[in-house]
């Protein structure tokens, strides 16, 4: 029996597309192979069926979504029933205190570490900072410092796409522990069989193009440009609905911005399906993503895609063929692809089909197997061959 000790900040299933990751792993763990001992901050009170400890947390006032991991409250705990677990492999999702906390234990019972690089930091600090500009620089030089300590000292760290091996690349961190881990689809949930008229047709109250945008309401996903989009929109005669689906922050300000707009809410993922397959295009004008999972759902759904060009997203979309990517922060190129995809429906099912052709390539299954291998194959080396630079 392989045991690994998985560390997170968040845990609850359906929080954004890192936590809906992890499950992917989580959901699909053989219990007469691997034996799993979650540490984590926000989540349930246990992980049923499993070994747990919820570590206490504190919300930094920057995002009310997000709370930092404060296990130096209870170091003498988790430390012991770690030790009591001995684990073979551990598994820590972010460089936050907790996975530093987790990092340092590894290192001092020479337990190999691996990671999936879920989060883009570094994208964030602009918008965490903007009203103290004079921060921003420095914070950043602080976090890429950490994040070079923090992923050189893992043994295999798992990137979504090529665009942040690149990144990770840029700051220091040896391209050897970096390997290609693309996310997966449940083409069972997403797919163009959901399309359902009634119900959008229910929502809207009309049978004019549905434009979609999906993700959490944060600033850091270039709402800003979002926004912009809506306005010039509405400026044109270019018959639509504008459709946002999500929930968080900057969400009271979009709504005062964007008046028209249809606002869902947050949707439960059968109900998320049915509005991606139900709609006429989707754009994401993120620039922050790892990898970009509302992306792919809106393809696997067979809904064309105009995204900015920019991030982990950038890298799921090849310009003119499976989609079109946009200046991130240019609100007109966003209108020239809609309104070609709207006025011309031999395009839309071109887009249509080469996105889905594209989407249904990338399996689950296939993916989380690779990843019980490499823990497998982690577990087995031999202790001697670690070996581990000092922080």
């Amino acid at each position: 029996m392989i045991r690994i000790a998985f560390f997170a900040e968040i845990l609850f299933e359906e929080h954004d597309g890192a936590a809906r990751t992890m499950f992917q792993i989580i959901n699909r763990i053989d219990h007469d192979r691997f034996s799993f001992f979650f540490i984590y901050g926000q989540g349930p009170k246990e992980i049923v069926g499993h070994r747990s400890i919820r570590v206490p947390t504190l919300n930094m006032g920057v995002n009310k979504d997000y709370s930092v991991s404060l296990p130096a409250l209870i170091r003498g705990r988790i430390k012991q029933e770690l030790d009591n677990f001995q684990p073979h492999v551990i598994h820590i999702a972010t460089p936050s205190f907790l996975g530093f906390f987790a990092l340092r234990y590894a290192r001092s019972r020479n337990i190999p570490v691996i990671s999936l690089y879920h989060t883009n930091f570094l994208s964030y600090i602009p918008y965490y900072f903007r009203k103290v500009p004079t921060l921003i620089k420095p914070v950043q030089r602080w976090m890429t410092s950490a994040m070079r300590r923090f992923y050189n000292h893992c043994d295999t760290v798992y990137i979504p796409s090529c665009a942040m091996k690149k990144q990770l690349e840029g700051l220091g961190v040896q391209k050897e522990k970096l390997i290609l881990w693309q996310r997966g689809i449940d083409l069972r949930l997403f797919n163009p069989q959901k399309r359902d008229m009634a119900y959008i047709q229910d929502i809207t109250g009309n049978d004019r193009p549905n434009i979609l945008f999906a993700s959490r309401l944060v600033w850091e996903k270039n709402i800003q440009t979002l926004i912009d989009i809506y306005k010039r929109l509405r400026e044109t005669q270019l018959s639509h609905n504008f459709i946002v689906a999500g929930d968080g922050p900057a969400g009271e300000e979009m709504k005062r911005q964007m008046p028209e707009a249809i606002f869902m809410g947050k949707l439960p993922h059968t109900k998320l399906a049915k509005l991606y397959a139900s709609s006429d295009v989707f754009i994401f004008p993120s620039i922050s993503e790892t990898y970009g999972n509302v992306v792919v759902e809106a393809m696997a759904s067979g809904l064309p895609c105009v995204i900015a060009d920019g991030g982990g997203s950038a890298d799921l979309v090849r310009h003119g063929q499976t989609g079109y990517k946009c200046l991130p922060k240019s609100a007109g190129d966003y209108l020239i692809y809609i309104r070609m995809l709207l006025a011309d429906p031999t395009l839309h099912k071109f887009m249509h089909d080469t996105g889905l052709a594209y989407a249904q390539k990338l399996d689950w299954k296939n993916l989380t197997d690779r990843y019980f291998e490499e823990v497998t194959r982690l577990a087995l080396q031999p202790k001697e061959r670690m070996v581990w630079a000092a922080c």
